[in-house]
């Protein structure tokens, strides 16, 4: 590989979705802008959104009731002054988007508002009915380039470079070229989307491997959350096809989740049936499909055909390339993993805990989700934050952000078996991680689908521990892009397994079968950060587990033969 050098530039943006555009649109008034994308510019999750914006604008609608949804869907963990933030400004953000020409769906001359499962109200904003997210990622796209911002696709990130706990710039990794190449920057905004591709079966596209968490970690910020990865319920599951999103939307519209006999089930697990959040939807279809050997659907065949394909054209044109109608036939759907709650630690201002670092969209813990994220606040969110990090840029805070939460921190020890890889067993046959057999993404996906999945176990997640322990002991050194892809999957995967088995009871997305219960003790936030900054960490790094801020709440009570105390 060869090495070459760069200017530097005022902004370096690192994701091309859209957090990484609108940010990019924004600064490109106040300095020099490159974005950077390891694949073509609009592959990202943004661009197979099928969900809407979430925003409190219409008639009898108001933040403090999308607060008050976004708080109870958050299972205790969402912070929020975050979300007051994300609920008073997202109006505003929804008519930027408009002056930029994303064509949202219109009901007459008022712009068209649905429901979606855990919302009070209809505030769902659409654009081409289940194509919203295609649909911003091409407006933006098509105003960057009308800009002239610089993008450089097909380059991934493979480093950020500080000094003396600042940002200095990024280290790139040119495809095409087989150059490394580092760029200076004055700030960095990491909006690299998230992380699906860490399991089997999921949502996300190819390039969702986690590339910002563990740029970030590995450059010495605090990360947090990463036990709480939510499964969308309704993924399609038909024989031959991926495991392609059947929104929330069309649950919101009036389709009805059913067994395989045609019994409706929902209402026995929740009063809010089809409209409860995911994480309910969720583990009730895994219990149904459990339960009766058999797979479930979701039954639209009772709405009217032509509305079905007018609101959900990309799912029905979908379904009918694989041979099905779903204006006649119930579609098969089983959970996938969608969407992550945890990221890279940030302020009310997307900045992380490294100086003139940021991170905004999925990549980001902004606090806005907690345990259990509110369907469509994530495109919401990401344009509000991207928003905010760009004014931070250009009116520094005086002295250190105050990262959430500001009551003290406490430290959980890790047991000592956690800390370093297990020795295999003298005469023990070769595991997938042994010299014999090097790990593959493959084998790391279905790993983490069976025991770091929908449901948990001790024993699950200690299996987990011990077989990717030996797939880091035995990894290369990353040259490729695919090789930092499984690199930076096998970390966060170490990280995501050891923050769910620490955790000890089921909130939100994280469900311990032998935690069934919510506990207040674990009303925290488990927090990493790389004792070897620029370094892919052998050892399991340290938990902290921190309170939350606001009056009450207290943090875990020890638990020695859970995780430690010496």
């Amino acid at each position: 590989m060869t090495a070459s050098s760069m200017l530097g530039y005022d902004y370096v943006i690192i994701g091309s979705g859209g957090a990484g555009l609108f940010a990019a649109l924004l600064a490109r008034r106040h300095g020099s802008v490159l974005v950077v994308t390891k694949d073509d510019r609009t592959e990202c999750n943004t661009n197979y959104a099928q969900g809407g914006i979430a925003s409190a604008i219409g008639p009898g609608d108001s933040p403090e009731q999308h607060l008050a949804d976004t708080l109870a869907a958050g299972a205790g963990l969402c912070h929020e002054d975050a979300v007051r933030i994300l609920v008073t400004e997202g109006p505003a953000r929804v008519a930027d988007l408009i002056r930029m020409g994303l064509p949202f769906d219109r009901d007459g001359d008022a712009l068209a508002l649905g429901r979606e499962g855990a919302h009070g109200m209809p505030r769902i904003l659409h654009a081409g009915g289940d194509a919203t997210g295609r649909q911003m990622e091409l407006t933006l796209d098509r105003v960057a380039r009308q800009s002239g911002i610089e993008v450089r696709d097909h380059t991934m990130a493979t480093g950020l470079l500080t000094e003396r706990g600042v940002i200095t710039g990024v280290r790139l990794l040119d495809e095409a070229r087989g150059e490394q190449i580092d760029v200076a920057a004055r700030f960095v905004l990491l909006a690299t989307g998230g992380a699906g591709q860490l399991y089997a079966h999921t949502t996300n596209p190819a390039v969702a491997t986690g590339d910002g968490v563990a740029l970030a970690y590995r450059a010495g910020a605090d990360v947090a959350d990463l036990e709480f990865y939510q499964f969308h319920p309704t993924a399609l599951n038909l024989p031959g096809a991926p495991s392609f999103l059947i929104s929330e939307a069309v649950r919101g519209a009036g389709a009805i989740l059913r067994t395989a006999d045609g019994t409706a089930f929902m209402a026995k697990y929740d009063p809010r049936a089809e409209l409860a959040s995911r994480d309910i939807v969720a583990r009730a279809i895994v219990r149904e499909m459990e339960r009766t050997g058999e797979s479930v659907s979701l039954d639209l065949t009772h709405l009217p055909a032509d509305d079905v394909r007018r609101h959900f054209p990309t799912i029905s044109a979908f379904c009918a390339h694989y041979g099905l109608d779903i204006t006649r036939e119930p579609v098969p759907v089983a959970p996938a993993a969608h969407y992550y709650m945890g990221g890279v630690v940030t302020d009310l201002w997307g900045e992380t805990t490294i100086r003139n670092l940021f991170a905004a969209g999925e990549c980001a813990r902004s606090g806005v989700h907690g345990a259990n994220r509110l369907a469509s606040n994530s495109m919401l969110e990401l344009v509000v934050f991207a928003h905010r990090v760009v004014e931070r840029t250009l009116v520094p805070i005086a002295g250190r952000s105050s990262h959430t939460p500001v009551l003290p921190s406490r430290a959980v020890a890790l047991p000592h078996h956690a800390t370093a890889p297990a020795a295999p067993a003298a005469g023990s046959p070769p595991e997938f991680g042994s010299e014999q057999c090097l790990p593959t993404v493959g084998a790391l996906r279905q790993l983490l689908w069976t025991q770091a999945g929908i449901v948990r176990t001790a024993d699950g997640l200690v299996a987990a521990r011990r077989q990717l322990a030996d797939w880091v002991r035995v990894l290369p050194p990353a040259v490729t892009r695919a090789e930092h892809e499984r690199a930076n999957m096998l970390l966060l995967g170490s990280l995501l397994v050891e923050a769910a088995l620490a955790r000890q009871e089921s909130r939100g997305a994280h469900a311990r079968a032998d935690y069934p219960t919510l506990s207040d003790d674990w009303r925290c936030h488990l927090v990493f950060r790389s004792g070897t900054p620029g370094a892919l960490d052998g050892a399991v790094p340290n938990i902290r587990a921190l309170r939350l801020s606001g009056a009450g709440v207290r943090p875990p009570s020890p638990r020695p033969e859970a995780v430690g105390t010496h």
